[in-house]
């Protein structure tokens, strides 16, 4: 349990499976949380894993701003958001809208 926020602690994402170190983990966190940063401003919202939250925020130009307790439920919380469904294979990701 974090003891900032009260969030248990979640188990470890798929994509960390063979991480050899807690190092290497944590990299594997920041990189899921970049990635789904750049698709995600298409939208006009950031997510950001700074590793003292457990979890990944996301955040709008407006400054609103939400604690996801795991990277599967981003796109959801996401969608909710910006009240349209999120499609990183859509037009407006892929520059065509």
């Amino acid at each position: 349990m974090c003891s900032s926020c009260g969030f248990p602690s979640a188990p470890g994402h798929w994509t960390e499976a063979g991480a050899p170190t807690p190092g290497d983990r944590m990299r594997a966190r920041f990189r899921r949380a970049q990635a789904a940063s750049v698709l995600l401003t298409a939208y006009g919202l950031t997510a950001r894993d700074d590793g003292a939250v457990p979890g990944v925020q996301l955040s709008s130009a407006t400054g609103a701003t939400q604690i996801v307790p795991d990277f599967d439920k981003v796109w959801a919380e996401a969608a909710r958001m910006v009240g349209t469904p999120i499609d990183p294979l859509g037009d407006r990701f892929l520059g065509d809208a």
